[in-house]
């Protein structure tokens, strides 16, 4: 067994070293800055796959951004293929050139994020429910920006440094 959780980390490992970095993106262009793209009224679409690639939800969102100076909120209604909804409201701060807080109230703590050309690299701990409990996954949730218009947003979800999902979302202007 012990010999069998090595080889497991060390395959993980492995394949984040392997990972695209934030830097790789640098000369991209449009330059995504979150206080133009998530200004105003944006419709999403997406859906959550388990760890085996099954998807296990589909869902559209409405955003709705505003900004006042460094200072952001993005209130996000999403409304699942089951019949559910949920509410996320995010409070963005800018706080460098090319870095981002974020913070909401199923976010532990504070998402960390940063661009570089046409791409956002957030990375936090958002707790979901699992079985009627709380249960906090580790997102590294990248945002690509296609046009002025259209974004992509791809997220891998670990636990205990281990893939248990992925979420994939389109996101446009209204």
């Amino acid at each position: 067994m012990v010999i069998k959780t090595a080889f497991i980390a060390a395959i993980v490992a492995l394949l984040v070293g392997c990972s695209a970095q934030i830097e790789d993106y640098q000369g991209e262009q449009p330059q995504l800055k979150l206080e133009e793209f998530f200004n105003g009224d944006l419709v999403a679409y997406g859906m959550v796959q388990d760890y085996s690639g099954k998807v296990i939800q589909r869902f559209h969102a409405d955003l709705k951004g505003t900004w006042n100076g460094n200072e952001g909120v993005l209130d996000e209604q999403f409304y699942y293929a089951d019949g559910s909804q949920q509410e996320r409201i995010w409070y963005i701060t800018k706080t460098g050139e090319n870095s981002y807080e974020g913070r909401a109230s199923d976010v532990e703590g504070v998402a960390e994020g940063t661009t570089a050309g046409n791409v956002l690299n957030w990375s936090y701990t958002l707790i979901i429910e699992r079985d009627g409990e709380p249960f906090a996954v580790n997102l590294d949730d990248w945002l690509y920006l296609v046009d002025s218009d259209n974004m992509i947003n791809r997220t891998q979800m670990y636990k205990y440094g281990l893939p248990v999902g992925e979420i994939t979302l389109y996101i446009g202007k209204k």
